[in-house]
């Protein structure tokens, strides 16, 4: 097998060659059909998360070990299982949820895998997608693809679920108010299509990028404002036709937790889902005042990912733009991520 490896934290990709799987017990192997490039990734392959005032989590005291495959939007079809495996159509193309915990703890068994204190996420904490294949722990953890285009289901692993997840975080508010989403990436883009699946109001989106904007007004935005503009939250207060009831940043830069902290109205609650780093701008005094309510949404849970994917093959979501690569070109497609210059999600397929 083939795959593109972090050896060392801030340095760039190097390409591997290994021995082809053999897979034991439950284990499936998939021959890799598409990955989807994250923007998890950058942060990975940079070994950590800037936490404001000087301070970073560091990966590598964290139980992330190197060398490493990254890549956890993976669809494949199964090339062998192990002989615990039951029965598996081999014929059929799959996406994984890669957000695997301990399968032991209270957490795990409430269904909350993504929550797990001991995880074995893949392209985290295991090998992941990054790769002509990929080992999965348990059939469990595949979704059967339908006929979505592998470029197009990859994404719906993390970006997808994710967004599902937030959405889920504010499910109440959405048929009545319209949501403030932060980001126009291919999160924002895909919390666009979850929304009209959903049957909810049509968002307010804020995006520095007047393209990205535009492809948030194209994904069925009300507006799409420039965060930078001096009366920011004037606009999206206009647009959604008062102080919205809830927002979630797929950013979380300390910039747009002021935006969105300031846009909410009183009794409102903010996610916040994007890792981009730094500290909280707020005034506490004000979080009580106004009632607010601020929530991390990490990922999503395997039931959540399963409801995703029935949607998804009953063709409710439209795809997201996606341009596709080669394997060997994602040192140079995660520097054109971290430079702003992806629209939608990009997707490593065939080597």
């Amino acid at each position: 097998m083939h795959c593109q490896c972090v050896h060392e934290f801030g340095q760039p990709l190097r390409p591997d060659d290994r021995p082809d799987m053999t897979p034991r017990g439950t284990e499936v192997i998939l021959s890799v059909t598409a990955a989807g490039v994250c923007h998890t990734d950058l942060h990975i392959r940079e070994g950590g998360y800037d936490l404001g005032h000087g301070r970073k989590l560091e990966f590598a005291q964290r139980g992330i070990a190197l060398p490493l495959v990254m890549g956890h939007e993976t669809v494949g079809e199964v090339v062998a299982a192990g002989p615990d495996v039951g029965t598996l159509d081999r014929g059929k193309k799959y996406v994984v949820y890669p957000w695997i915990g301990c399968g032991t703890c209270a957490v795990c068994a409430s269904g909350q895998e993504q929550l797990c204190m001991k995880p074995q996420f893949l392209g985290m904490h295991v090998d992941g997608g990054y790769a002509t294949q990929i080992r999965v722990p348990h059939p469990k953890y595949l979704h059967e693809i339908g006929d979505i285009p592998p470029e197009n289901a990859a994404p719906l692993a993390c970006s997808g679920l994710t967004a599902y997840g937030a959405l889920k975080k504010v499910e109440s508010t959405l048929k009545d108010h319209a949501l403030l989403v932060i980001g126009a990436g291919g999160l924002g883009l895909m919390c666009a299509q979850l929304l009209q699946a959903l049957g909810a109001k049509a968002p307010v989106f804020v995006d520095i990028d007047p393209v990205k904007r535009a492809s948030a007004l194209a994904a069925g935005a009300c507006a799409a404002v420039d965060p930078r503009a001096a009366d920011a939250v004037a606009q999206i207060h206009a647009a959604a036709g008062e102080a919205p009831l809830a927002a979630i940043d797929f950013v979380g830069a300390e910039a747009t937790a002021e935006l969105g902290f300031d846009a909410l109205g009183k009794g409102g609650t903010y996610v916040i889902v994007g890792l981009f780093g730094g500290a909280a701008p707020w005034a506490l005094p004000l979080i009580a005042v106004r009632a607010l309510t601020i929530r991390g949404s990490y990922t999503g849970s395997p039931g959540e990912f399963a409801e995703l994917m029935q949607l998804a093959r009953n063709g409710a979501i439209k795809p997201i733009p996606t341009t596709c690569y080669k394997l060997d070109e994602a040192e140079d497609v995660l520097n054109s991520l971290a430079g702003g210059k992806i629209v939608g999600r990009a997707i490593l397929a065939g080597v």
